[in-house]
């Protein structure tokens, strides 16, 4: 290859400079997918297939963890059931896509293909569900749901994407809202420790809300470009969706009653949200517990290849030996140069240089992706210090990404202070809310700016007055524009 270094480096437009061509610039040229042949939907290639991979394993661990089981429901659901419940249908009715003809011929009842999964699994639940022996009943089930998008965004906003989506029914009220609180807490803990994500869990507003729902839990994070982005949601459906599908238990005393439900979901909307936390302009920025490849070997052949390969291959052994997910890639027909680009841009953790210089001196060359730093460590404390250092660059990209949301997250008295404010600063905006939703309108439309979610950590004592009305209020309200 005869690009150079600065050449390779340039094929991404900076973000400070256009951050929506930065974004599309990264997720294709890491090789993360490509666009498909209908609108608004992607390819997702095996690199960027790989990291949902990643997200996967670790959610799926977490919630098998919390007593749910996996199972699989139809793509296709009947009209009829979507139409159940009233609020659901007309909360999804603008991005729904129906399926009229099977074959040649003209279909009795239109069929859905699925938005989201809640009223095939109601309907179901309401055949399994007899006794009190029966529950609480606890599913979740990883599927592709598709939402006609009209402006769509690789991984942000497409057409069709990945997800998991859970689903439980629970004898009380107060059983449904302890799972609602603790799938929230399942997310949480997954976006800060995992993916080094810093988020806001909060309740959404009513206008914000789930179609459907009792209320609505949400994470908020901050992305680099001081947009928020709503990383999962969990609802406690109450009993909305059990009266008109039936849902009923008889309880010890033989009396019958309607259950109560949840709904919580995430989807591959994370991975635009890992790329816009970490990312800068020379590509990708993985996170060590995410990422596909967590160290990456480039032996520098010269007169040595072959003490230099076998040095290499000894190391690799070592690293995979520790559970350290680790390539070696010997591929001659590619420079030293080339190589180093290549995984600077798909954002891999750490990068060991071996060459027959560092060989003579029983040492390599470890350069870290998210500092750029290098420095020249011995090969016989390499394995160990390999681990440390991914814990070491873990945690710097969630202390980074903290800061980062600390220092853009401000308080405005009123809605004059936020309209000054939103156009020098972007990121959070924390104020007092009266609880009108007539006011969150007014200050959509006056600033672009929509209720986040009312924080649980930032609550404040006593009261103050509206944002936007100036009434006395008692709740604190997260503000930002937002994906």
């Amino acid at each position: 290859m005869t690009m150079t270094d600065q050449s390779y480096v340039e094929i991404i437009q900076a973000k400070e400079e256009d951050y929506s061509r930065w974004y599309l610039d990264i997720v294709k040229k890491a090789d993360l997918m490509d666009y498909g042949p209908v609108k608004g939907t992607m390819i997702m290639k095996p690199y960027g297939y790989a990291i949902w991979e990643r997200m996967q394993r670790e959610l799926d661990d977490r919630i098998k963890a919390t007593g749910h089981q996996n199972a699989y429901f139809p793509l296709l659901i009947p009209k009829s059931y979507l139409e159940r419940e009233m609020d659901h249908v007309e909360g999804f009715a603008p991005e729904v896509a129906w399926v009229t003809k099977g074959g040649n011929e003209e279909l009795e009842e239109p069929l859905v293909i699925r938005p989201t999964s809640e009223t095939i699994i109601c309907a179901m639940m309401s055949k399994w569900i007899q006794s009190y022996r029966d529950l609480p009943l606890k599913l979740n089930q990883w599927a592709n749901v598709m939402r006609w998008e009209k402006t769509t965004r690789p991984f942000l906003r497409t057409s069709e994407f990945l997800w998991q989506e859970g689903h439980t029914a629970h004898a009380t009220y107060e059983e449904a809202e302890e799972e609602a609180m603790t799938m929230l807490g399942v997310y949480q803990e997954f976006a800060e420790h995992v993916l080094a994500i810093p988020v806001v869990p909060g309740q959404k507003t009513e206008n914000e809300k789930f179609a459907g729902a009792d209320h609505t839990y949400s994470l908020e994070a901050l992305m680099s470009d001081g947009k928020a982005l709503q990383f999962a949601t969990s609802h406690h459906l109450g009993q909305h969706f059990a009266e008109p599908f039936e849902i009923q238990y008889t309880d010890k005393d033989n009396q019958l009653h309607y259950v109560y439900q949840t709904s919580w979901g995430a989807s591959t909307r994370m991975i635009g949200g890992l790329i816009m936390t970490h990312s800068d302009n020379r590509g990708l920025v993985l996170p060590p517990r995410i990422a596909p490849i967590q160290v990456v070997i480039v032996p520098i052949f010269a007169k040595q290849k072959d003490e230099v390969l076998a040095a290499a291959q000894a190391i690799r052994a070592q690293l995979a030996e520790r559970g350290i997910r680790v390539h070696l890639d010997d591929r001659e027909a590619f420079t030293p140069g080339w190589k180093f680009n290549e995984y600077e841009l798909k954002g891999v953790p750490v990068r060991i240089e071996l060459g027959p210089k560092d060989l003579a001196k029983n040492q390599v060359v470890i350069a870290r992706r998210d500092t750029g730093e290098k420095e020249a460590f011995p090969i016989a404390e390499l394995a160990q210090h390999s681990e440390e250092l991914l814990e070491t660059i873990q945690q710097h990209l969630y202390d980074r990404a903290s800061n980062f949301v600390k220092e853009r997250t401000w308080e405005v008295k009123d809605l004059q202070e936020l309209s000054e404010v939103i156009e020098k600063e972007r990121g959070f905006y924390q104020s007092w809310w009266c609880g009108d939703i007539a006011c969150l309108d007014e200050i959509k439309d006056k600033t672009s700016a929509t209720a986040r979610n009312l924080p649980f950590a930032h609550q404040r004592e006593g009261e103050g007055t509206c944002i936007c009305c100036g009434k006395k209020s008692t709740q604190t309200v997260f503000l930002a524009r937002a994906y």
